[in-house]
């Protein structure tokens, strides 16, 4: 499902401890970290879309986090051509997504990269907040730095 402008609507997730350091996972069988992301489905909202990918990628449910902030409004980033499939090529030029900066009110041990039958990660570990803009791809950085200035005033103080 993309938008007219060949974005594909999607959520990003700044999932924090109780130190505010930040989940950072390593895609399989590769090795690019990243935040859980995913696309919203036809009729879910982007809430829906982000509990959704929030189980399939790291295996936590509604009851492990509390919603803290939401970006106001659509971040994008485009995909270089070189990573898109070439039937999608001149149709699909990247992301467009909503960002959420979650607080873990669960444990380490209830995260789960094998809930689902299709792992995303195969790693993870917890870093410093800005520290994901250092080291994230390079075409998602802008996007990055826009969800992570935008989210930041909404910080726990600890």
């Amino acid at each position: 499902m993309l938008d007219r402008d060949g974005f594909r609507p999607n959520v990003g997730i700044v999932l924090l401890n109780q130190k505010n350091q930040v989940f950072w996972g390593k895609r399989i069988r590769t090795h690019s970290w990243q935040f859980p992301q995913g696309g919203i489905d036809r009729g879910e909202t982007p809430e829906q879309a982000m509990y959704r990918e929030l189980h399939e990628e790291v295996g936590l449910q509604p009851e492990h986090v509390a919603i803290i902030a939401r970006t106001r409004d659509w971040l994008r980033y485009e995909v270089p051509d070189r990573y898109i499939r070439r039937d999608a090529r001149g149709h699909y030029k990247g992301q467009k997504q909503i960002w959420f900066l979650l607080q873990l009110t669960g444990f380490d041990w209830n995260l789960n990269l094998r809930a689902t039958e299709h792992p995303e990660f195969d790693a993870w570990r917890w870093n410093d907040y800005w520290v994901p803009l250092d080291a994230v791809v390079d075409f998602k950085r802008g996007v990055y730095e826009m969800a992570l200035t935008e989210l930041s005033r909404y910080l726990p103080r600890l």
